[in-house]
């Protein structure tokens, strides 16, 4: 698909595959990061973003790989090995769920809130504060808002993004009504290339070792005498080889700086193997956050 730029010149818009139904957040959480002139593509499961990228479908594929309340997401951190893909950028995306309903329909109305089963759990003390509604867990925050959408279900609402909200038309009740304020997922962008960075990098690798004792100390050690900072360290299970594991390994610095080049060569020469996942600009989301900040549980007037 292209477009026309501002000076008049054709563009091609970049196609973003996430796994969802439009209004999911990780397609509000793409478009946060690339901007409204994008194209998205709705995949049925995390694989199929994977395959829309390897099979050239789709330009990027953004998936969700940490939740700050929820944790690791361990099924796209097996996908990332199983796939020769690259991470070319990270978003972090608050996680602001808002209550909707058809317009027109009041808090005093409903007797039913539909999202997914995390996105409940998440939002208890707001959903017990509600008189005579009971929850009930579906499959998708997004797919909850369109299913009462096409029902035209004027008893219940979904809890979902504000751009479930725009999407199928919802009226938001309140937003801001999750327990915890600082619900946060972290979000990563993977391409068919890697793509360098001229801003402030991080790096991700993923490394196997023998196994003998000491050697993830060792591991670490050549990151610590550098100076070198490990933001996330992950283990998972290595697949034919019971009780060994993968660890992949995120820390601040590009491939082309010197300190970091030499961590690189030498843990290539210590471990069993090594594959650097993707060299990206580091996304300083704090200051994004801070300006997002709304009050909890704001309800409509």
């Amino acid at each position: 698909m292209l477009r026309m730029g501002k000076s008049g010149a054709r563009r091609e818009v970049i196609k973003i595959a996430f796994q969802g139904e439009r209004g999911a957040y990780s397609e509000a959480a793409a478009i946060a990061h690339y901007g409204l002139d994008i194209q998205t593509l709705p995949c049925e499961t995390f694989a199929d973003v994977f395959q829309a990228v390897v099979e050239g479908i789709s330009d990027r594929g953004f998936i969700p790989i940490e939740n700050s309340l929820a944790g690791s997401i361990h099924k796209n951190f097996d996908l990332l090995l199983r796939h020769n893909l690259y991470i070319v950028a990270e978003h972090y995306h608050r996680i602001n769920h808002c209550l909707m309903a058809l317009p027109g329909v009041n808090m005093e109305q409903l007797r039913e809130v539909y999202s997914h089963p995390q996105a409940l759990a998440q939002c208890d003390s707001f959903i017990s504060a509600m008189k005579n509604v009971r929850s009930i867990a579906s499959t998708d925050t997004a797919g909850s808002a369109r299913w009462i959408k096409e029902q035209g279900m004027r008893s219940a609402a979904a809890i979902a993004s504000r751009r479930a909200a725009e999407v199928y038309g919802m009226e938001i009740l309140a937003e801001g009504i999750e327990d915890d304020p600082a619900n946060f997922t972290r979000f990563l962008a993977l391409a068919s290339k890697p793509e360098g960075s001229e801003e402030e990098s991080k790096t991700s690798i993923v490394i196997t070792l023998q196994h003998r004792p000491g050697a993830l100390h060792q591991a670490l050690g050549i990151f610590a005498t550098r100076g070198i900072d490990l933001t996330k360290i992950e283990s998972r299970p290595l697949v034919g080889r019971p009780w060994e594991y993968l660890f992949y390994l995120d820390f601040i610095g590009a491939l082309n700086h010197a300190d970091i080049k030499a961590a690189i060569s030498e843990l290539e020469d210590f471990c069993s193997s090594m594959r650097v996942l993707g060299s990206y600009a580091r996304h300083n989301w704090i200051l994004e956050i801070e300006e997002q900040e709304i009050e909890p549980g704001t309800t409509r007037d």
